[in-house]
């Protein structure tokens, strides 16, 4: 299974109590019939052509209000986190492990691959990470990073975290001792998950791309948007929702004025930019017009190559 679904699939049993186990369990199995079922929407879930945003955004509005959270965000998670031709295969992962921890059996993680195991500590990260306010993330972020320098720093304590020899029960006990009520609490399980579905002699190097994972996630978390007229409040709640749905996050706007936008706005939010202002289209319809192989004469006057 995608080691990223694997951490996220963590994070959100370890959110729900034992009552609430087996509601998400048949939630789960219920939503992968559905998918399996349904011809017309498992055709557009497993459709190259979809990018993974929109298959998040189409299962998260699908299951509005008719499951759990738990099962809806984990559901709406595994179709993004995968190529849309295992979008099925993951369903049924998550629903299988989800009727596992209901039966009270025990989710072992196996040994992955240095990158497959960051990628599952990501996934656990991110599921976390979208119940935290984004001035807390900050804070985290600052958490982490200390104590990757102190377990660097201090020979016996790295010794112990990057032994795989010591079992892992052994390692969360003297993390709790040293973390428990001094940092915040997502701080802590992010930490543990790193002993526990991690690789133990990437500790430190773990730890501190979690520091980079928070930091990508607070610009993931504010939207900063240039925008040729103001924006009322309605506007601002509609262009909120969307850029959550399409994140997986609550955002936040950053909005400034840009008369010279003309009109629209640009949004970027994160690594994503997109540009609807009319100087946008009028800069790439000048470029259309432009004349292949015409440059720039003395005075701004265009000519072609050629005519001197």
């Amino acid at each position: 299974m995608n080691p990223a679904v694997e951490g996220y699939a963590a994070a959100v049993f370890e959110s729900v109590g034992d009552r609430d186990a087996d509601a998400l369990a048949s939630e789960l199995s219920a939503i992968e019939h559905l998918v399996d079922r349904d011809a017309q929407l498992h055709s557009v879930l497993t459709d190259t052509s979809v990018i993974a945003p929109t298959r998040r955004a189409i299962v998260s509005d699908l299951l509005e209000g008719r499951v759990g959270a738990p099962a809806r965000r984990l559901a709406a998670y595994a179709v993004s986190a995968v190529r849309a031709p295992d979008v099925l295969g993951a369903l049924n992962w998550v629903s299988h492990r989800a009727r596992t921890n209901a039966e009270g059996h025990s989710l072992e993680l196996t040994l992955l691959g240095h990158r497959a195991a960051r990628e599952r500590v990501g996934g656990y990260a991110t599921a976390l990470f979208e119940d935290t306010e984004t001035p807390d993330l900050e804070e985290i972020e600052d958490e982490l990073f200390r104590f990757a320098r102190i377990v660097e720093s201090n020979p016996e304590l790295r010794a112990d975290m990057t032994d795989r020899d010591v079992p892992v029960a052994q390692r969360k006990a003297v993390i709790d001792q040293l973390l428990a009520s001094r940092v915040e609490a997502t701080t802590l399980r992010l930490v543990r998950f790193v002993v526990t579905g991690g690789r133990a002699r990437d500790f430190v190097g773990a730890l501190d791309w979690l520091v980079e994972q928070t930091a990508a996630a607070r610009g993931w978390r504010v939207a900063r948007v240039r925008s040729a007229e103001s924006i009322d409040e309605a506007q601002r709640e509609a262009l909120a929702g969307a850029l959550s749905h399409l994140t997986g996050a609550s955002v936040e706007l950053q909005v400034t004025l840009d008369p010279a936008l003309l009109a629209g706005a640009v949004i970027q939010i994160g690594d994503l930019q997109v540009d609807t202002s009319v100087r946008d289209r009028l800069d790439r319809l000048r470029e259309e017009l432009l004349p292949v192989g015409s440059v720039r004469g003395a005075g701004g006057q265009d000519r072609a190559r050629g005519d001197q």
